[in-house]
């Protein structure tokens, strides 16, 4: 088998601004999904079922269907029925947010309620609220805690984010496609992105051990 790295190499340039769209779109995903999973983590832990039945609805939805689909939704249904036009990077970064906001959801329940109950029965007893004691008690220590797991979700939106070529975000795969498209080769350009992906994501798990080594320490 011949392997063209003239290809490859004709097509750097574009593998390059796909990278960079790449990590910008899922940390751009990982910040509002966060802000937006401590909302919803919050709904779920409350006791009111007002607010808890929305936030575990929100959860099973994102949580029991393909990304794919959720990327369609919003872009075809959501961002066109909000803007009256379609927008790639718009839809993908509201698409992927929502996704990861019901992950993110999850790993501030586990956060929270990993710590002692009697931090919170103390809180309480010195006249704190429930918010402060929130605030000042438990999501200190819980974030400590949800570090590697942030972490772990930014490495699965990475990979991920391969999916929003559907809607013609020029990332990584799209430029993949496009050389495979002109070429009319496969091996050259999915090797490439595969190549890409994977140094992105090894370099994301050895910072994901430097924190777990360093939260030990802590």
């Amino acid at each position: 088998m011949d392997f063209r790295f003239d290809i490859i190499l004709d097509y750097a340039p574009l593998l390059l601004k796909g990278t960079l769209l790449t990590v910008g779109l899922s940390l751009a995903a990982i910040v509002i999904g966060s802000i937006l999973g401590l909302i919803v983590g919050l709904g779920k832990l409350s006791k009111h079922w007002l607010l808890r039945w929305p936030a575990q609805s929100y959860i099973n939805f994102f949580r029991g269907t393909p990304l794919l689909v959720q990327i369609l939704i919003v872009h075809f249904g959501l961002i066109y029925a909000i803007l009256g036009h379609t927008n790639a990077i718009v839809s993908a970064i509201v698409a992927l947010s929502l996704n990861s906001a019901a992950y993110s959801a999850e790993i501030y329940r586990a956060g929270i309620q990993s710590i002692d109950k009697g931090q919170v029965e103390a809180a309480y007893s010195l006249g704190m609220t429930h918010y402060q004691t929130m605030r000042h008690i438990v999501l200190p220590q819980a974030i400590k805690r949800m570090i590697p797991a942030f972490c772990n979700e930014f490495i699965v939106l990475i990979k991920d984010s391969s999916l929003i070529s559907i809607i013609a975000v020029k990332e990584i795969m799209y430029w993949g496609n496009a050389m495979r498209g002109q070429y009319l080769r496969v091996w050259e350009p999915y090797l490439a992105a595969a190549f890409i992906y994977f140094i992105l994501t090894y370099c994301m798990s050895k910072l994901l051990i430097y924190l777990e080594g360093r939260m030990g320490k802590i």
